[in-house]
This record gives structure tokens, sequence and C-alpha cells, in this order.
């Protein structure tokens, strides 16, 4: 593991002179390799690690200058949501949301000499559509705009987004990255690099940077990352079978499952479903239920813990996009969002058998006794 430069600002080698480090908001030892490193699993020219996912996610937008156009999808993370609805605009940046699971409406969106980033998830979150990532960039690059891939969901070692034509991949690392739910961060990747110096610049002039020793817990995370997940998609790929298989569930989001969709596409772009699962039951009394009475599931926002987390993101991680934009985004009140963990898959799969058990016994009971049947006349 290298040190933890656990400082502010660097001696310089003379008056008039500078060294490689100067002060920490500008560069840093050990967030130098980190970066190095991710730039390395990503394929990229270069790497930059924020003090979250969100802070470079908007770095991202600080590209854009007054009059630019964006399209993003539809069904995104709450905080992107958040900061393309309410925050962006105030720069006099447009934003369309549009299904970027459909390629035509896509193209649609996009407004040539306007439209200059187009931003996307593949898997979604929550829904866990798969969108042509390819198509998107070879539209996206024609009409002259950025692609940027929030790539949390899989991270580079299941998807990179580089290698299918984007121009920014962003991951979350407070997700898989880290892996224990004990820093926030967030990773850009990008290969060209007049681009990575106008990140760069953006990230030093904002003081957006990750700090060192977060910096050495995502060294220390990417070590064990790939077995990690492993584990977490082979358990994940189980339970969502389970449940596709429950009475009480109305449907399964998971791409590894024949019957997604977008399986075919996902299946040429991504090498692993991954470990989020989302599911429906048409209650969200029940929903809520089930979450509650799971034991070995926290009920948290988040994903890409080594423990099994369960959430109803409606509440939670997507609780600041509005009710009405929810139903007509399709994301409904009941639906369910599970991160897989690497417990052993028998006691998750046992843990889900009582939570649905004791949801559908409570859902019975507060309905009542039912009426009794009509005498048949003799």
């Amino acid at each position: 593991m290298p040190p933890i430069y656990q400082t502010a600002t660097f001696q310089q080698p003379g008056a008039v002179e500078m060294g490689e480090y100067d002060y920490s908001r500008s560069g840093n030892p050990t967030r130098t390799v980190l970066e190095r490193q991710m730039a390395l699993l990503e394929g990229a020219e270069r790497a930059f690690a924020f003090s979250s996912g969100m802070a470079a996610l908007a770095a991202v937008t600080r590209l854009l200058s007054a009059g630019d156009h964006v399209v993003a999808g539809d069904d995104l993370y709450g905080g992107t949501s958040r900061l393309l609805s309410r925050v962006v605009p105030s720069a006099g940046v447009l934003v369309s949301n549009v299904d970027t699971s459909d390629l035509e409406a896509v193209r649609a969106a996009i407004i040539p000499g306007q439209t200059r980033l187009v931003m996307l998830e593949s898997p979604t979150n929550p829904r866990m559509q798969i969108c042509d990532i390819p198509a998107i960039c070879e539209l996206a690059h024609a009409a002259g705009a950025l692609v940027c891939v929030d790539n949390s969901i899989l991270t580079c070692l299941y998807q990179r987004p580089l290698d299918l034509g984007a121009d920014i991949a962003m991951t979350s690392a407070t997700k898989f990255i880290g892996g224990h739910s004990d820093v926030t961060a967030g990773i850009l990747a990008v290969r060209d690099k007049e681009l990575a110096d106008r990140i760069y610049f953006v990230q030093n002039a904002e003081g957006t940077a990750l700090g060192p020793f977060d910096c050495w817990l995502l060294v220390r995370g990417i070590k064990t990352m790939a077995l990690r997940m492993e584990r977490q998609v082979a358990n994940a790929q189980r339970i969502a079978e389970w449940l596709a298989a429950h009475p009480a569930v109305h449907r399964v989001n998971y791409p590894g499952l024949a019957d997604h969709p977008g399986k075919e596409v996902h299946d040429r772009q991504a090498a692993s479903a991954g470990s989020i699962i989302s599911f429906i039951t048409q209650d969200a009394r029940l929903s809520r239920a089930v979450c509650e009475e799971t034991e070995l599931f926290k009920i948290t926002v988040s994903f890409g813990n080594v423990r099994s987390l369960i959430s109803m993101p409606c509440f939670m991680s997507h609780a600041s996009i509005p009710a009405e934009v929810r139903a007509q985004r399709g994301l409904p009140d009941d639906l369910v969002r599970i991160s897989v963990g690497i417990e052993d898959v028998e006691d998750l799969l046992a843990d889900l058998d009582q939570a649905f058990q004791k949801a559908a016994a409570a859902a019975a009971a507060a309905a009542g006794p039912a009426p009794a049947e009509a005498a048949l006349p003799s």
C-alpha cells in the first residue's frame, strides 16, 4: 500500500521554483496513485478523483455554456436528476430527459449544433434499463456532443464505456470501488488530452478533489474489488431467479434474466449483469413490509457494499424527484431495489423468504377475514 500524504502543502526546492506538488487541492501523491490505477483500469489517458460522484458529474456539467443543450436519461440516480433539473438550468443550460433505451427517442432529442452533452446510465438506476452505448455515442458525436456514461453499477470491471465510444466514464467510487461504505468519492476517466485538461482545470479551480486518506481507502478497495464483485454477481443471479419465480413479485428488473428486454444489447457491451436488482409487487405496503421484515439486508440508500442492502427508491434515493415526474417516468412507489452483498446466498434467500411470508401474513391480517359465502338456495 502507498503511504498517505496527509498534508495540505509541500516544501518547494527553492524560492522561485516549484516541485511536482505544491498544494493538495492541485495534486497529492496519494491521489496520483489512485488516479493512475483508475486510468489503467478504464483504458483512459487520465482519471480524476473527486470528493463524491455528484462532484464528478457536476464537473462534467461545468464544461457547458449558457445556451447549450443536454440530453439525459429519464431513469437516473435521484441526485443526478436533481443536478440536471434544479442546478444546471440556472446556468442557462437546457436539459431534455428521454428514454435512453429507445434509440429513436435519443435521436429525436438531439439538437445538432446545440446538444453538447448526452448523459446516461446503463444499466439505469433503479429500473435497470439498458442503453445501446455505442449507438448513442455515434448519434451524439455526429451532432458534436460529448457522451458521459455513469458506470457505477458495473464499474470498469464489467463494462468500459471508453471502449464503447464514450468520452467520459464516471464511477461513484463510494459503491463497488470502496466496497465498504466508508468513503464517499467519484471518478472521471477520459482519453482525450484536451478534455482531460479542461476537467482538471475545473477540479482545481473549484477544489473538489478527493482527500488523501479517502484516496488510500480506494486504493485498498481496488485490491479486492474483483473478488467482491464476482461473489456479488453470483449471489444476485440466484436471487433474481428466485424473485422471478415468487408469486408476490410482479416483475424483476435484472439484465441477467433471459426475459429482460435489453439483455441482448447488454450482453454485447458488458461482461456481467452486475449485482443490483429491482422488482415491483404492485402493492407499496407489501413492498415496505418486505424491506422492513428482512434481517440480513440493511435498509439504506446507496449500493455496492459487501453487505446486502434493500430500499424503496421512491422514498429514499429518488425521493427528490417529484412524485408526478416519477409517475411519468414509470418509477412506481412499490419498486424495491436490492444491492446484493457477499453473504452466503442461501442465507439471503432464506431471509427474503421469511420476509415475504411475514409481509403476506401482515397484509392478510390488515385486510380482515374473508366474507362468508352466501348460502346456496335449497
